[in-house]
C-alpha cells in the first residue's frame, strides 16, 4: 500500500519539487533567523544564488551546537505564538536542544509518521502498543499521531513497567509493537520469565528506531517475537520519527524526499559523496515552518541508494545507520564503532544480543575490553567451553577491528537493560 503518490514520482519531479522548495526555505531563513543571516553573509550568498540543487553545497551547515547556542528560541522562524508544540532533547550533554512546531507542522509530522508506517505494513485493522517514553521526546508522540492517523488502535504504554506492558499486550490483543529494539529484546525476555511465550502474543509486526541496530539484531527480534521488525529513522531537531523508514522489503529506508533533502558527505572534509558511498547524513528541511534547517549535520552514518525499488516508491533509500561520528572510538590509532563489534557478536552461538565496551588507558596504552553477555541457554557447567567462546570472539573481533580486545564473558541478564536507548560505551579515558 502506498500511503502518498508522492512517494512514486518520478526522479525528474521530485528535484523539481526539491527545488523549488529549497529555494523557499532559503528565502525564508534568510530573512527570518538571524543565524542564518549572519552565515550567508558571511559566504556573500543571497537566497537568489541558489538555483539548481548543485548549489546546495553553496550553503552552510548547521550542527547541535549552533541549536544550543541559540537556546531556547533563536532557530525559530516563526513568532513564538505560532508555534503550539514544543519538544526538547534530554540536555544529558550540555544545553538540551528545543524544537517546536506550528499547527501545519503538526499535520504534516502526521502525515510523514502515517508513510513511515504504511511503508512497514501497519493496517487500519491493527492494535498497536507504543513503548516509548510520552513527554519532551519526540519519539512517543510522533508515532502516536501517525499511527491515529492510519487509522490504527494506539496503546499510549509509554515504557517501563515491563510486566504490565506484556498483560497489555495479553488483553488488548496487540498486533504491533513500537519501541527501541534493545527494549523489545527485554520485553521478550520478561515474558518468557513470567512462562509466557513472545510469539505466542500474536503480535505480527515491529516498529523500531532510536538507536542504532544490526541485521543480527533483527534477527533476534524476529525469533523471539515471530513478527517482521522493521527499522524507522528520525531525530528531533528534524521533526522527529517520520524522516524514513523500512518497507516490507527491509532493504533500506525510504526518505520522504518531498520534506527532507538528504546528501552524504565526508565527516572530515565536509565535501559530498556520490550515492552509495559511506559517510555522515546531511539534511535539509524543506516544509518546516517553526524549525527550518539548512544542511543539518546528523552525524548518523549511512549512505544513499536510487536505484528503484521492487515495492514501487521512488524515493532515495538509506541504509541502516551504522553509528554516529560522534560515537566513534579511536582506539590505539584504529577507528572502531560499537556496530561493528555487534555484528561481530550476532554471529556467534552462545552469546546473547547484550554487550558493553569499556574503554580505558593504563600509563599511555588504550585497553578495551567487550563485556558480553552468554545467551540464556548456553551455559554447559564446563570452563573449557567458555575459554573456547571467550577466543573465538577475540578472534573474530580482532579480524574486524584489527585490534585484539579482551572479551570478558558475563552471566545472562548481569548488564543493565534500559527502556530507552542502550548504552554501549562506557569511556573512562575522559573521566
Amino acid at each position: 500500500m502506498i500511503w502518498d503518490r508522492t512517494e512514486t514520482l518520478p526522479r525528474e519531479d521530485m528535484e523539481l519539487l526539491q527545488l523549488e522548495r529549497l529555494k523557499a526555505v532559503v528565502r525564508r531563513v534568510y530573512q527570518k533567523v538571524p543565524f542564518y543571516h549572519e552565515r550567508f553573509q558571511e559566504r556573500r550568498l543571497k537566497p537568489a544564488d541558489i538555483r539548481s540543487l548543485s548549489d546546495l553545497q553553496k550553503l552552510p551547515f548547521t550542527v547541535k551546537d549552533d541549536l544550543r547556542e541559540n537556546y531556547p528560541y533563536g532557530f525559530f522562524a516563526v513568532p513564538l505564538e505560532k508555534l503550539v508544540r514544543m519538544h526538547a532533547s534530554s540536555g544529558t550533554t550540555g544545553r538540551p536542544t528545543v524544537v517546536g512546531y506550528t499547527k501545519k507542522d503538526l499535520r504534516t509530522w502526521s502525515e510523514l509518521v502515517a508513510r513511515v508506517v504504511v511503508q512497514a505494513g501497519v493496517k487500519p485493522r491493527d492494535v498497536v502498543q507504543i513503548c516509548f517514553s510520552y513527554g519532551l521526546f519526540t519519539g512517543g508522540f510522533g508515532l502516536h499521531y501517525g499511527l491515529e492517523r492510519v487509522g490504527a488502535t494506539v496503546i499510549p504504554a509509554s515504557a517501563g513497567n515491563t510486566q504490565r506492558q506484556i498483560r497489555l499486550m495479553q488483553d488488548f490483543n496487540t498486533t504491533v509493537l513500537v519501541s527501541t529494539p534493545t527494549y523489545a529484546l527485554y520485553i521478550a525476555e520478561i515474558a518468557r520469565e513470567m512462562g509466557v511465550d513472545p510469539a505466542g502474543l500474536g503480535l505480527r509486526l515491529g516498529l523500531f528506531g532510536s538507536e542504532p541496530w544490526s541485521e543480527g539484531i533483527r534477527q533476534e527480534l524476529e525469533a523471539a517475537w515471530g513478527f517482521k521488525a522493521t527499522d524507522n529513522y528520525g531525530m528531533s531537531e528534524l521533526i522527529g520519527p517520520g524522516v524514513s523508514g523500512e518497507c516490507h522489503m527491509q532493504n533500506g529506508l525510504h526518505i520522504s524526499e518531498d520534506h527532507f533533502l538528504p546528501e552524504i558527505i565526508d565527516p572530515e572534509t565536509g565535501e559530498q559523496l556520490p550515492p552509495g558511498e559511506r559517510g555522515e547524513l546531511v539534511i535539509t528541511t524543506l516544509t518546516k515552518e517553526g524549525l527550518p534547517l539548512i544542511r543539518y549535520r546528523t552525524r548518523d552514518v549511512t549512505s544513499l541508494d536510487y536505484t528503484p525499488c521492487p515495492c514501487g516508491r521512488t524515493t532515495v533509500r538509506m541504509r541502516r545507520v551504522s553509528g554516529r561520528t560522534d560515537d566513534m572510538l579511536i582506539i590505539r590509532g584504529v577507528n572502531v564503532f560499537p556496530s561493528q563489534v555487534e555484528e561481530v557478536l550476532m554471529d556467534i552461538a552462545g552469546v546473547g544480543p547484550h554487550y558493553q565496551i569499556i574503554v580505558d588507558r593504563q600509563g599511555y596504552l588504550d585497553e578495551f575490553e567487550v563485556q558480553v553477555e552468554l545467551a540464556a541457554d548456553y551455559f554447559t557447567g564446563k570452563f573449557r567451553d567458555l575459554e573456547t567462546l571467550e577466543k573465538t570472539i577475540q578472534e573474530r573481533l580482532q579480524n574486524v577491528l584489527q585490534i585484539t580486545p579482551k572479551v570478558k564473558l558475563v552471566e545472562y541478564r548481569s548488564l543493565e537493560r534500559t527502556t530507552g536507548k542502550a548504552k554501549r560505551v562506557i569511556d573512562k579515558r575522559t573521566l
